[in-house]
């Protein structure tokens, strides 16, 4: 009898506990009259989410280049990861929405042909909120990202900080002027001359007004100190990534303004292997960020 009174109990436990599991959805799609197309995001929602009517905070999750919305749950195993460290107690239970950024850069295209920043802003992030049970205010609202999407991640903090309590920029791709400049023809046609002016453009006509209002480092430089400092930043990028260079420069500029941010610089290089052992320390950043 105790011994069936004791299996009864363990039963009952585990299926508690399978029935605490967190929800991940892929591939849902919003309408976008700015992008004039359907756009992608994936969804997690933490394991109570179903239980009540509670409202939860949001961290937007960004892509990198190439990648789409699956990118952070397939390669970077954002579910589970999030899910151990809600279950260990060392993050708040929160709603992670992952968009498919394309390869915008999260910002408005100087052709003016992808104004992804205006589409987040203005027409992503309320319908997150009317959809779902968030909690709307900027102290309960993050962004995270890597390379492409830590650009993004400081773009949007550096924009919007009455939107973002927190950023956190994995790997970011920032750049220097120098670099810039210094871009074979190749790469300068592939991926920025949309984005920052036009092809085959070399020299200091690639140092256009479209690339110093998305400059990383030149709105550092020229964003007021109070503005800044509206935002918590956490900044990570592998001493052997090809972007170290920029993120060195960004600690930097950070420094000479007096903003306040925490800076890590740890073995590794541009990779999922990096970004996967970089989230268990975005999530806790973040969450102290939603905590009150």
């Amino acid at each position: 009898m105790k011994r069936s009174l004791l299996l009864f109990i363990l039963c009952g436990l585990s299926l508690s506990a399978f029935s605490q599991t967190s929800v991940l959805k892929e591939s849902l799609s919003v309408k976008s009259s700015i992008l004039g197309k359907d756009v992608h995001y994936s969804i997690y929602f933490p394991a109570d989410y179903d239980k009540g009517n509670r409202r939860y905070p949001v961290l937007y999750l960004l892509h990198g280049y190439s990648d789409d919305e699956t990118g952070w749950t397939q390669f970077g195993e954002a579910q589970s990861i999030a899910d151990k460290m809600e279950v260990g107690g060392e993050t708040t239970p929160m709603i992670i929405v992952m968009p498919d950024g394309g390869v915008s850069y999260y910002i408005n295209s100087a052709d003016g042909k992808t104004n992804y920043e205006d589409f987040l802003t203005k027409e992503f992030i309320p319908s997150i909120d009317a959809a779902y049970r968030t909690r709307t205010k900027r102290e309960y609202r993050a962004v995270a990202g890597l390379s492409m999407g830590g650009y993004g991640t400081l773009i949007l903090a550096l924009k919007h900080p009455d939107l973002f309590a927190a950023a956190a920029a994995l790997s970011a791709a920032v750049r220097t002027d120098q670099e810039i400049l210094d871009m074979p023809m190749t790469n300068w046609n592939n991926t920025m001359a949309n984005l920052y002016g036009s092809m085959n453009v070399e020299g200091k006509g690639r140092l256009s007004d479209a690339w110093y209002k998305n400059s990383i480092l030149k709105l550092v430089e020229t964003t007021p100190v109070d503005s800044l400092k509206k935002v918590r930043y956490y900044i990570d990028c592998g001493d052997d990534d090809f972007l170290i260079k920029g993120n060195m420069a960004l600690h930097a500029a950070m420094i000479d303004k007096k903003v306040p941010h925490e800076f890590r610089v740890r073995d590794g290089a541009h990779n999922w292997t990096y970004w996967r052992t970089a989230l268990p320390e975005v999530l806790k950043f973040i969450s102290v960020s939603f905590h009150r």
